[in-house]
């Protein structure tokens, strides 16, 4: 599916199709989260608890960077 940016006042936006709000889950108003991943970015309907659970991610990874990088090779 190809989305056109758009100038919308002074900033420029995507608007979604009917489709992809069917197929994320989303509506109108509601926030998105766009998180980046080694394939390219990743968007889902952010959570109420989003930023909570991020900074315990973040938190984890700093701790068990080493047991971590093992682990991934």
């Amino acid at each position: 599916m190809e989305i056109k940016l758009r100038k919308i006042g002074n900033s420029v936006g995507i608007v979604l199709p009917k489709e992809a709000l069917t197929h994320l889950g989303a509506q109108e108003g509601q926030t998105l989260v766009f998180t980046e991943t080694p394939e390219g970015y990743r968007i889902a309907p952010a959570q109420s608890d989003f930023a909570k659970t991020m900074e315990v991610m973040k938190s984890l990874s700093e701790r068990y960077r080493n047991t971590l990088r093992e682990l991934a090779k």
